[in-house]
């Protein structure tokens, strides 16, 4: 993800989560820690391949995901795919690229919180191995909604090998 995607990734995370999306401050924040030598951030986008004729050159941004980093700890900070791309691995393939960033930042437990409504999404965690470990009541604001907080341990063991997927 670099400044110029933050518009897009701005109109998907208010399409996804109206109540508690992030603001463009919070993404340039995060993202002001993912370059140079002292980086402790990954965020990547998804695109779908653009048109032939597409003046642009580039296609229309479908998910994000962002990781932070600090010592041997990572935690997940957001994963969102598009409603048009669900049931496609598009989230399974985001989460990967993270995993592999937590590894590569030698990061040895990674965390997450997922609203406890949204099963769909804990499905997703579970087939990569993330573990319930406790709950943050209220921590999604302004509806109150629990946060269920999930550990993975060993990221490295859960990448799956180039060319797999936990699809």
């Amino acid at each position: 993800m670099r400044w110029w995607d933050i518009e897009p990734v701005l109109e998907l995370e208010h399409e996804l989560f109206p109540e508690d999306a992030w603001s463009a401050g919070m993404f340039w924040s995060e993202l002001a820690h993912a370059r140079g030598p002292h980086a402790t951030r990954r965020y990547v986008v998804a695109e779908t391949v653009p048109d032939s004729g597409s003046a642009e050159g580039t296609g229309r941004i479908v998910g994000y995901a962002g990781l932070a980093t600090a010592g041997g700890l990572a935690d997940v900070q957001t994963i969102a795919a598009g409603r048009d791309q669900w049931g496609t691995g598009l989230g399974a393939r985001l989460l990967t690229d993270l995993l592999r960033a937590a590894t590569a930042f030698e990061c040895s437990e990674v965390l997450l919180e997922v609203r406890v409504d949204n099963t769909r999404a804990q499905k997703l965690y579970e087939r990569f191995g993330f573990e319930p470990i406790g709950f943050r009541r209220g921590y999604y604001q302004p509806g109150n909604v629990d946060a269920l907080v999930m550990r993975l341990s060993d990221p490295a063991r859960s990448v799956p090998v180039q060319g797999e997927t936990h699809g």
